[in-house]
């Protein structure tokens, strides 16, 4: 049997459910000759009568019965791929709910989503400014800007890049206190950095300068607000190189400092990933983060 054209599996239904071919014409803006002759050539095609034709219109044989459900299926297939079409050429709107680390959504986000706003109106965008890792699974957030690789497998995600870290301070802290020229010299200077986490501090070791957390004049795990302090002239720390780079008053120190780059990757449900709009969000801040990460 050659394969079917599914506009006669979709005639078929809707005779099936209207029990009349005039009434299945009028339902798919046919004829009701086209509707018939769709009828006559799947159970031409099948070799089995599907109807029995009658005064009271058209009834479903056990055959037809049989095939109904699964013509049903198709049919609705056919009409749901039509719909995903049609939606791509439609205005893309809606919600959608953004996690990502303290930094990023206050210091990156904000010029990002400005831009967007003029390519995308009907996107309306929740931000999560939160460095807990959102729970995607448990949908928290409909996209994640996340700084670790998501490995549950419910999760679809795409590594973006890996934006570079610096030391640096204040120009006028370093007016005030001098500019270090070796890694030991921070011994000297006040620094920034955090309380309870100890990734700077492990971070320094490796790179062999061993420090203690009472070491850190200005401590706290509120990256807003270490980067907020270095910016006012507390001391010297660590942070993302396009930042450092975006704002005159910063300076970048011992430029030649070995220090790991924070890897970038968007993640999403793979159940959301065909919306439209959750999408088109996710490509447009692929793109965005590449370029914030290379200015």
């Amino acid at each position: 049997m050659a394969e079917l054209d599914w506009n006669l599996i979709k005639s078929f239904v809707t005779v099936a459910q209207t029990g009349s071919l005039s009434a299945a014409a009028r339902t798919l803006s046919s004829s009701q000759p086209t509707i018939g002759r769709h009828i006559a050539e799947l159970e031409k095609a099948l070799d089995v009568t599907l109807f029995r034709r009658g005064r009271g219109g058209y009834v479903l044989t056990d055959a037809g019965t049989a095939l109904y459900e699964r013509g049903k299926a198709v049919s609705d297939q056919a009409a749901a791929f039509s719909r995903l079409a049609l939606g791509a050429v439609e205005a893309i709107e809606g919600s959608v709910r953004v996690a990502a680390s303290e930094v990023v959504a206050a210091c990156v986000l904000p010029a990002m989503l400005a831009r967007l706003a003029e390519e995308e109106p009907g996107i309306q965008v929740e931000v999560v400014a939160s460095n807990r890792v959102e729970n995607l699974l448990s949908r928290d957030a409909d996209i994640a800007i996340r700084m670790v690789e998501p490995m549950q497998n419910e999760l679809v995600a795409r590594k973006v890049t890996d934006i570079p870290l610096v030391a640096c301070a204040a120009r006028a802290y370093l007016d005030r206190r001098g500019r270090p020229t070796r890694l030991e010299q921070l011994r000297d200077h006040d620094l920034v950095g955090f309380d309870r986490g100890e990734e700077l501090i492990h971070g320094l070791a490796e790179l062999g300068l061993p420090l203690a957390r009472d070491a850190f004049r200005l401590r706290s795990d509120n990256q807003i607000f270490c980067w907020e302090a270095v910016r006012a002239g507390n001391g010297i720390s660590v942070a993302q190189l396009p930042l450092v780079r975006g704002d005159p008053t910063m300076e970048i120190i011992l430029p030649d400092l070995k220090l790991p780059s924070l890897p970038v990757w968007l993640a999403m449900h793979a159940d959301v990933r065909t919306s439209l709009r959750i999408r088109r969000l996710a490509d447009f801040l692929y793109t965005e983060l590449r370029r914030y990460s290379a200015g």
